[in-house]
Formats: C-alpha cells, sequence, structure tokens
C-alpha cells in the first residue's frame, strides 16, 4: 500500500540534522512520493539539492509563500520564480496564496503576489498550491476573478467549513488538501470532511507542522501520512487500502506524477 505526500517541507531547517533518514523512514513506511512547495529563494537550493538526491520520491514546487512576501522584496522573489519556472523541472507553483494570521498590513502586496503566480502558473501549465489562512474569502475571490479551463490546484491544509469546501468544488479543477488537523480531537474538520465526495481529496503532512494525533508535540513527518489516511478511512467507513488508491489517483490527476 502506497502513500503519497502532496505537501511536505523537508529542506527545512528542522531536519538538517538527519533529513536523508526522514525521506528514507517515510519511503519505508509506504510513502512513495513527497510533494515539496517553496517558501522563497533562500530555499530553492535546498530544495532542489533534497529532489537530486531523491530523484524518484522527491518533486519541487516553485513560489513564493505569502509569509515572505512584503514590499521591499517581492518583486525580486517574483522574478526568480519566473526564471526557475522556465526550467520545466517544477510540478507546480506553490506555495501561493494569503496569509492574515501574523500581518494583515501586507495584504495588497500578498494579493499582488497571487495574482502574479497565478497567471504564472496559466502560462506554464501548472496546478496551484493554495496557503490560505484566516483569509478565505480573500483568497477564493482571487481565484474565481482568473478560474477558468487552464487553472487547477490544491487548497492546502483545509480548515474551513461545508460552505467554504463546496465554493472550492464549484471552481472544477480544484481538491482539497487534508492534513493532520484532521486527527485533533476538537477541530471539528472530520464533520466537514465526512461530507465531501473522495474524487476532491488529497492527503498531505505540511512536515514540520501539523503534526497529526497520536505524535502532537513533536516534529512532523512525511511517514506521519498514514495517521492521517487512517483517520479519513475511519470518517468515510470505509478502507485504508481505498484511500491510498483514491488519494494517489487524485494527487496523479493534479500533478501529472
Amino acid at each position: 500500500m502506497k502513500f503519497i505526500d502532496t505537501h511536505s517541507h523537508l529542506y527545512a531547517k528542522e531536519f538538517d540534522s538527519d533529513r536523508h533518514a526522514v525521506v528514507q523512514k517515510a519511503i519505508e513506511s509506504g510513502v512513495e512520493k513527497i510533494l515539496l512547495p517553496n517558501i522563497s529563494s533562500k530555499y530553492t537550493k535546498r530544495m532542489l539539492s533534497l529532489c537530486h538526491s531523491f530523484p524518484n520520491n522527491c518533486f519541487p514546487m516553485m513560489g513564493l509563500h505569502p509569509c515572505d512576501v512584503n514590499l521591499d522584496n517581492y518583486e525580486t522573489e517574483i522574478k526568480h520564480v519566473k526564471k526557475e519556472l522556465l526550467t520545466k523541472k517544477y510540478i507546480a507553483v506553490g506555495e501561493i496564496g494569503i496569509d492574515l494570521h501574523w500581518d494583515k498590513s501586507t495584504l495588497e502586496v500578498q494579493k499582488k503576489a497571487f495574482s502574479k503566480q497565478i497567471l504564472l502558473a496559466k502560462e506554464h501549465n501548472l496546478p496551484v498550491v493554495i496557503h490560505v489562512r484566516n483569509s478565505f474569502e480573500e483568497t477564493i475571490k482571487i481565484v474565481e476573478k482568473y478560474n477558468d479551463d487552464k487553472l487547477c490546484g490544491v487548497f492546502h491544509c483545509f480548515t474551513g467549513n461545508i460552505n467554504e469546501a463546496n465554493r472550492i468544488i464549484c471552481l472544477k479543477n480544484f481538491y482539497i488538501g487534508v492534513g493532520g488537523v484532521l486527527t485533533f480531537k476538537n477541530s471539528n474538520l472530520d464533520e466537514t470532511i465526512s461530507k465531501i465526495d473522495e474524487m476532491h481529496l488529497l492527503l498531505e503532512t505540511d512536515s514540520p507542522y501539523l503534526t497529526p494525533a497520536p505524535y502532537r508535540g513533536t516534529r512532523n513527518e512525511s511517514k506521519h501520512i498514514i495517521e492521517i489516511a487512517k483517520k479519513l478511512a475511519e470518517i468515510k467507513n470505509i478502507s485504508l487500502e481505498k484511500v491510498s488508491r483514491f488519494t494517489n489517483d487524485n494527487a496523479n490527476r493534479l500533478f501529472k506524477i
């Protein structure tokens, strides 16, 4: 039984002491593919180095994370994204989006960076991987503005309600990323996910963040995708094998890996 972790930052500093061992443990646990969204130009070399070490298992994306967007750097960072996308090394444009948890003052420049990267994704026929935190309305309005047959992607780390989920589904070519929050006792996310058809769901860890139960309080790793898959199987009252099958199919369809 194999799984795909569609969102993991294994190139982050939290893995500097044992990065290759962490990837190897994930592979041995049945995680055959790990998709790596970028954060900014500071991380590109680290990410590509990991993909070079595991060419059949780790796959890079290119994008500017909204938490790394500011007035001073965003134009230079977008130039970096443009240049890298021309190399054809990347499976998606991500991680992009809007984050209003830490700093609401950058909203307008976040919108500009997000919009520019959506257009780049369409230009290169790549899916987008969207970060949303305290910003669902602001984010989806931009996606709806640019949505057409050429735009597809995933709303990463979904924690919303069924109305928000349905709004994503109405975009036609977008998926909902399910991570460790699904296993949290008081998240109520299980109620929402139980109402969403399996054809719209992807599995992700967001390592090293959002560690699922029963490992909360420790560093998250891609091998923990199994715990999220088990919870999804429980919620849907289906086998773990079926979860593996449909989430892999969805990931392969979206990212063409």
